[in-house]
């Protein structure tokens, strides 16, 4: 027996009434919704604070789609000097430096504040602002307040930052970094040189939204500067991280496993 026609289109009528008479208060509910202004320190900069993640965790519903796989896009490796080229296909997963709990000189999602994870967090005075990450202990000092950076400091893995305002935009100059790490994890070879410099600018649109630059320069590996493409995060609905460790014994199986042919 044939469903009846005539119920099915009524219905779509009665629908698209409803619809129609609930649009005001849809809109309403948008207007509310909309995130409020960025929220200000005591000096009138905008207040970075919060805890930043790309929407959910990372493969869930709401988390960041992964970027088009454009083979012409240019990426840090594709910037590599010939001799880093070569140098690269001598690399792969069982060398990346993170499997021995070392972090990232830049970030696996490329997120600096990141590092190997997908979540960080930032607590901004006016004269200080802290960035943190869930993986390895891993945290930054930037001071605010116009100093050059430091000369009495060995080179470190995550480098040594300093930041100033460019009006609304906070932006930070990292230098001396160990050649020891990669840029980013996950087995992607992406070695540097001592001579890597990363220069970031931070924008709060609004209360909610984080959107952050960068510019990853190497003049002893690269042909050039690599513009990184600019990130937009989420204030998360938590406002602390969890500790992520890393166990050497762990790290030793998963060296094995990436040394076995594939």
């Amino acid at each position: 027996m044939h469903e009846s026609v005539a119920p099915r289109t009524t219905l779509h009528l009665v629908g698209m009434i409803a619809c129609l008479l609930a649009a005001p208060v849809l809109a309403q509910d948008s207007a509310s919704s909309k995130p409020g202004p960025a929220p200000r320190m005591a000096d009138g900069h905008p207040d970075l604070s919060g805890v930043w993640w790309g929407g959910a965790d990372i493969g869930a519903r709401g988390s960041r789609p992964p970027a088009a796989r454009d083979p012409n896009a240019v990426t840090y490796t594709s910037l590599y000097q010939p001799w880093a080229v070569e140098k690269a296909k001598t690399l792969s997963d069982k060398d990346d430096p993170t499997l021995r709990c070392v972090g990232t000189a830049f970030g696996t999602l490329n997120v600096r504040m990141w590092n190997v994870g997908a979540v960080g967090q930032i607590v901004a005075t006016p004269k200080l602002v802290v960035l943190l990450s869930e993986t390895f202990h891993d945290y930054q000092l930037i001071p605010t307040d116009g100093r050059p950076h430091r000369d009495d400091q060995p080179p470190t893995y995550r480098g040594d930052a300093v930041g100033r305002w460019d009006g609304d935009t906070f932006v930070v100059d990292v230098t001396n970094f160990t050649d020891d790490t990669w840029l980013s994890a996950e087995g992607r070879v992406s070695f540097h040189s001592d001579a890597l410099r990363i220069v970031e600018r931070y924008r709060r649109v609004d209360a909610e939204t984080l959107e952050i630059e960068a510019t990853v320069e190497d003049p002893k590996v690269l042909t050039g500067p690599w513009k990184v493409p600019k990130q937009t995060l989420r204030l998360a609905p938590f406002d602390a991280l969890l500790t992520l460790d890393c166990a050497s014994d762990e790290a030793d199986a998963m060296i094995r496993s990436a040394s076995q042919p594939k």
